[in-house]
């Protein structure tokens, strides 16, 4: 059965193949977009807002005379786009402690766990007890003579 349909397919001619495919209809006029002189004037294209300088709001003054003391911003004042990120509840920046002593103090930290490594390691006993030897190796308790044998006092087993 299976065998007919594949011959019958193959035999069949493929004019669907070469008939010639509708393109995709033209975009009406009214829809085209154009650059407008405003679009031009405007490269930011934010409609003409005026945005205030890029400054994070924790590094304002925190004691002066805010309408809103918490976001540290007057009344009317423009809001920055990125508010998100200049705002008072994005991450703070760490600015009280610079690169290079940042990474002198993560330095200081690794070379004083390495030293304490070190100091351990050469100090720290090999075996926290001493082997102990049976006298005749304890042959008949552990399981006769088929059994593994236990250490003996000269350290023979």
């Amino acid at each position: 059965m299976l065998s007919r349909r594949i011959v019958t397919a193959c035999a069949r001619p493929r004019a669907h193949l070469l008939r010639k495919t509708t393109s995709v209809p033209p975009i009406p006029h009214s829809q085209a977009r154009h650059l407008s002189q405003e679009d031009i004037d405007d490269p930011n294209m934010n409609g003409g807002y005026i945005n205030p300088p890029r400054i994070k709001r924790q590094f304002r003054d925190p004691y002066a005379d805010w309408w809103d003391k918490q976001e540290r911003r007057n009344y009317g004042e423009p809001v920055h786009e990125d508010n998100d990120i200049l705002g008072m509840f994005s991450p703070e920046e760490y600015t009280h402690v610079s690169p290079r002593k940042a990474l002198a103090q993560i330095g200081v930290f690794i070379a004083a766990v390495v030293g304490l490594y070190g100091v351990v390691s050469v100090n720290y006993a090999d075996k926290p007890a001493v082997d102990r030897g049976f006298e005749g190796g304890l042959d008949r308790e552990l399981g006769g003579e088929e059994a593994v044998l236990a250490r003996t006092e000269d350290g023979i087993d």
